[in-house]
């Protein structure tokens, strides 16, 4: 008696994750096995990079917050301490977005600091 494979299923499963990998370069869109590699190992970086994603965030901040205590003649370390001890409880994103976007209010906020 021949084999009998569900082929519609198999077919479909083929097909959704080929769709997935559309655009990806040479074999890696349209070899089944390339292509289903290349996808889980492309879910294995988002997992990854949903995490880095924090920590290169918070660096930027800090970079800009630094510069823009810099022009207001202070360090950043220097900044967050004082902000600590003046009992200003203001995050690290909200003071990057004011020192790019509203650099008076941030030097405000540096000479209650001083």
């Amino acid at each position: 008696m021949p084999r009998s494979v569900n082929h519609v299923a198999s077919k479909a499963r083929r097909t959704r994750i080929l769709k997935l990998t559309k655009g990806y370069f040479g074999a890696r869109k349209n070899v089944w096995t390339v292509a289903k590699n290349t996808w889980e190992k492309g879910l294995t970086y988002a997992y990854r990079d949903r995490r880095n994603k924090k920590r290169t965030f918070r660096s930027l901040w800090i970079q800009r917050i630094n510069a823009a205590a810099r022009i207001n003649g202070m360090s950043y370390s220097q900044l967050m301490g004082g902000l600590t001890k003046a009992g200003i409880e203001i995050n690290r994103k909200v003071l990057a977005d004011l020192a790019i976007n509203n650099p008076d209010a941030f030097k405000a906020i540096v000479d209650k600091v001083k």
